[in-house]
């Protein structure tokens, strides 16, 4: 699998302080892209967005629209799960990528970052998927993984999916497609399973039956 790094995409070249508004509104006419950088002497300055570039007039310098640009970006250290987290906050399909000193590097396109997130393990790899919930003062990600390990199993991702209040969301992917022991221990931890895997909801499924027919025999 590659370094997110790699898909850093210099194709188009950064607007410069010094283009003109016409300039920025041909390029969003000829791309289809939310937002472009702007550098001064190839040092990132901020974004201009296709929104606020269509409203502007075009005889005047992109240099003018300063108060207008947008400053999200990442850099080359960060994890590509952060790099999707930038993507979503500022609602745009391409991040400028910067170095510790804020040149300019490249950017990456959202379509590449999720190709990208496709290509690991969580995704690529067969297993079964759990959700759980507990308290967030009682959770620990050594204690999902001790759980998982017990039961002979590996895990193939995991991450904090939602916080609701003092409860925290985990999702699981897991190597092994018989879940039920899993799904079992973790609620001997006290783990509230909110996604069921197919075998325990079959199970419960089961039991239901048996439950109806014990009553229908009783009558």
């Amino acid at each position: 699998m590659n370094n997110l790094t790699s898909y850093i995409n210099n194709e188009i070249k950064p607007l410069k302080h010094t283009d003109s508004i016409a300039e920025a509104q041909d390029l969003f006419l000829d791309f289809p892209y939310t937002h472009f950088p702007v550098t001064e002497d190839g040092i990132y300055i901020g974004c201009v967005s296709k929104e606020n570039v269509e409203l502007l007039n075009s005889d005047a310098l992109v240099n003018e629209t300063r108060f207008h640009f947008e400053r999200f970006f990442v850099r080359t250290t960060m994890i590509w799960l952060d790099v999707l987290e930038i993507f979503a906050k500022n609602e745009s399909n391409l991040i400028p990528v910067l170095d510790e000193k804020n040149t300019y590097l490249g950017y990456y396109e959202l379509e590449d970052v999720i190709r990208f997130f496709h290509e690991t393990p969580f995704l690529k790899e067969e297993g079964g998927i759990i959700v759980v919930e507990k308290e967030s003062d009682k959770f620990s990600m050594s204690q999902v993984a001790q759980i998982v390990e017990s039961n002979n199993a590996k895990i193939l991702g995991l991450f904090i999916s939602n916080v609701v209040g003092n409860k925290v969301e985990i999702t699981v992917k897991i190597s092994q497609s018989g879940l039920n022991d899993i799904i079992q221990t973790f609620r001997r931890y006290e783990y509230e399973i909110i996604s069921e895997h197919q075998e325990d909801s079959y199970l419960n499924s089961l039991k239901e039956r048996s439950d109806y027919l014990d009553k229908y025999l009783n009558i």
